[in-house]
């Protein structure tokens, strides 16, 4: 239906679509013709003529109106779904360009399950403001008054699945405050100073909130997430430690990704630990290793944290759940204490 409306809500089309018809008509007089005995000299005639209304018609459907979304094919997804709808995009609050961000909601209490017991968390979403634009980003932070450690915790190619929101709860109910900027919003694969910016700002929202301690501040990310996580820690000096899940350390070479992490190891300072798994298909483990050795030739601190037989994203089940196999469990708990140790 939307097909034939965009067909003819241009006037050319229609003009198009009678001249088509005419043709139509043309070659059904001279088929006519033919099947009634016309001469064989004719019927080559015919066939030169229906050639030529092949291509005039061809040429006809295919030129003229062009649609606003032909102009432009690098902003959309392609796969077809439209980013802002996958990723639950916020709209209706306004751009304060003096500020980082903006409410989206009001914070309500919630209870979250611990291996300790239950625990109480506030949770909200606001608007991450970047560039002019506005980045969903949840948050969560624990119920009880005081000064947290605070972290940025960046999702996966695949967006903002229901796990990441189950580990910024988790997070929170251990005592940190968590933002998880959709950095995906407005583009699948957006350029790494993009990024960056989305990350500075969701820095400085966190410094902004009383319940942070601005002096702690850690980041983490999966997948994508890691890389920009071993991308962005030697870059911003307001972040104090990283933890970074699967990460590609030496992806790089285009212009939307000019730098690798790994030229970026002279500027780190703060400590890192690296999560990764032995049979990761997406980001090879031999570079895990090989990034590790050039952190400990320059003399920079880092941990690795490598499980035996793990593939890629292993912490996501494919349902997009946060997964309840013991290595994850394992895993997770690694993070919490690296944080709670560099914070």
């Amino acid at each position: 239906m939307s097909l034939m409306f965009n067909f003819f809500s241009c006037p050319f089309r229609i003009v198009k679509l009678y001249a088509i018809i005419e043709y139509a008509k043309s070659f059904e007089h001279i088929i006519t013709d033919y099947n009634t005995g016309y001469r064989r000299g004719v019927y080559i005639k015919s066939a030169k003529i229906f050639a030529c209304f092949l291509l005039i018609t061809v040429l006809l459907l295919f030129s003229g109106c062009t649609d606003s979304s032909d102009s432009d094919p690098s902003e959309t997804d392609p796969s077809g779904v439209d980013p802002l709808e996958t990723l639950g995009n916020i709209s209706g609050s306004s751009l304060d360009e003096t500020r980082s961000y903006e409410s989206v909601q009001e914070p309500r209490t919630v209870t979250v399950e611990t291996a300790e017991g239950e625990a109480q968390i506030r949770i909200v979403t606001v608007d991450i403001i970047s560039e002019g634009r506005n980045y969903p980003a949840y948050t969560a932070a624990p119920a009880e008054e005081g000064k947290y450690p605070a972290v940025v915790l960046l999702h996966s190619f695949n967006g903002f699945v229901p796990g990441y929101r189950e580990m910024v709860d988790r997070m929170a109910a251990d005592g940190f405050v968590v933002v998880a900027p959709q950095w995906q919003t407005y583009s699948i694969s957006p350029t790494d100073a993009e990024v960056e910016s989305v990350v500075r700002n969701s820095t400085e929202y966190l410094q902004s909130r009383e319940d942070v301690d601005p002096e702690r501040l850690g980041l983490t990310g999966f997948c994508a997430g890691g890389r920009y996580t071993m991308l962005y820690l030697p870059k911003i000096k307001e972040l104090s430690s990283g933890v970074a899940w699967y990460g590609f350390p030496y992806t790089s070479g285009s212009m939307s990704r000019p730098e690798k992490p790994a030229d970026m190891i002279e500027n780190l300072e703060a400590p890192m630990l690296v999560i990764h798994g032995s049979r990761d298909l997406a980001s090879d483990i031999s570079n895990i290793y090989k990034y590790a050795g050039e952190l400990d030739t320059a003399d920079k601190y880092f941990e690795l944290k490598v499980y035996q037989g793990e593939p890629h994203g292993f912490m996501i089940d494919d349902n997009g759940s946060m997964s309840k196999s013991s290595v994850a469990q394992d895993a997770y708990r690694e993070m919490i204490e690296f944080f709670e140790r560099t914070l």
